[in-house]
């Protein structure tokens, strides 16, 4: 089976995945885009699991929802020491390195990740572990916050694959990673 580590998320235009207190509240600046499937239906009918960094985790647990996924969801987490009752068999908790994580997952037959969270994308992109990345640009600026992206040790390329664009206003792009092998061989 394919391994692939995946990305869908959302940005404001200057970057960031929430403001500075941890608020996601802008992402309902148009609030018609939450009315249609971004191609987040598709997206997840090709994935094995998602993990999640703590903070991503937590804010969905803060939602007046009942839990969301129905895939497997590994939770990464160096400060959490158990999961909260209410979701215990929906989540599991995991610790080490990213690389270690990953070996774990896959063993246990999960190969198509869907990689969420900030931090935890973050960390996966400094290990050239993130194979595709769908980013949803909402125009808004937010002046500070968490950003997606941080420093990396190397620089990583990655080719457009396609753009679109949502009520003449929200602009999706999707990105393939272009290892250099792949340039070497052509």
């Amino acid at each position: 089976m394919e391994k692939k580590n995946s990305v869908f998320i959302a940005t404001s235009l200057d970057g960031y995945i929430a403001d500075e207190n941890g608020g996601i509240d802008w992402l309902d600046t148009f609030p018609e885009i939450n009315e249609i499937d971004t191609g987040y239906l598709a997206f997840t009918a090709e994935i094995d699991a998602l993990v999640m960094g703590r903070a991503t985790f937590e804010k969905v647990c803060s939602f007046d929802i009942d839990w969301p996924y129905q895939k497997p969801v590994f939770v990464l987490s160096r400060t959490l020491s158990e999961i909260p009752k209410k979701y215990e068999g929906k989540v599991e908790l995991l610790q080490g390195t990213v690389p270690e994580i990953v070996a774990e997952i896959h063993q246990r037959g999960h190969y198509r990740l869907y990689i969420d969270g900030g931090k935890l994308i973050q960390s996966f992109l400094q290990e050239d572990l993130i194979d595709a990345m769908i980013i949803t640009v909402i125009p808004v600026l937010l002046g500070g916050g968490f950003p997606l992206f941080g420093s990396l040790s190397r620089r990583l390329l990655f080719e457009c694959e396609g753009s679109k664009i949502y009520f003449d206003t929200v602009v999706q792009h999707s990105f393939k990673r272009k290892r250099i092998e792949r340039l070497l061989q052509a």
